[in-house]
């Protein structure tokens, strides 16, 4: 397939009613080049909001965007998507948004993702290498059944903290809350979620 690029998708000048994902998903699993203007009719945005908070640069955002088009249509067949379609395309986006930050030495954001890093390293395993591709499968498994024991405002809060990479600052923002209260609210869910996996049998 040529070089995919979003604006060059259109519907004989018609604005497009976005699809469920289902039918997105057939689209790709037929090979047909609408999926792409589809998935950004319904996601696009919400793409550039993941990889903007990574990279913090709206035109790299759109690049990451574009990018995840290309992945998602190299990676469905064989993957099927239906039922998680917008998980499936954000972990790309966020992916080939961290991609960036490494290959361009943003020395700041670099320092910032570090520090997220460091924040996790507490709670969190790390596998040696001839287990880390099955371990690192069931570890997200434990991670999502604790997540799941979350009110929603503390599992929204932990999420746009660890999955978004979002600062205190706009977490507090976002949710009305003062910094040092969301700060307090991500301590004790990394030591719940320590407590969590200890009790899953990881030695922490």
């Amino acid at each position: 397939m040529s070089l995919i690029r979003v604006k060059a998708f259109h519907y004989e000048g018609k604005e497009m009613k976005a699809l469920d994902d289902n039918r997105i998903v057939d689209l790709y699993l037929s090979r047909d080049e609408a999926a792409i203007s589809q998935t950004s009719e319904k996601y696009g945005s919400r793409l550039r909001n993941v990889a903007y908070g990574i990279v913090e640069d709206l035109h790299t955002a759109e690049e990451c965007e574009n990018d995840t088009y290309m992945e998602a249509w190299n990676s469905i067949p064989p993957h099927e998507p239906k039922s998680y379609l917008f998980a499936f395309l954000a972990r790309i986006t966020r992916h080939i948004a961290l991609d960036f930050c490494k290959e361009r030495s943003r020395l700041k954001r670099s320092a910032f993702i570090s520090e997220l890093s460091a924040e996790m390293e507490q709670c969190i395993p790390a596998p040696d290498d001839t287990e880390r591709r099955i371990g690192a499968m069931v570890l997200c498994e434990a991670i999502n059944s604790f997540l799941a024991t979350l009110s929603d405002e503390k599992r929204n809060i932990f999420m746009r903290r660890y999955w978004y990479m979002d600062s205190i600052a706009a977490i507090s923002q976002r949710y009305g809350l003062s910094q040092s209260k969301v700060k307090s609210i991500l301590f004790r869910s990394r030591n719940q979620l320590r407590e969590y996996l200890g009790k899953e049998g990881y030695d922490l």
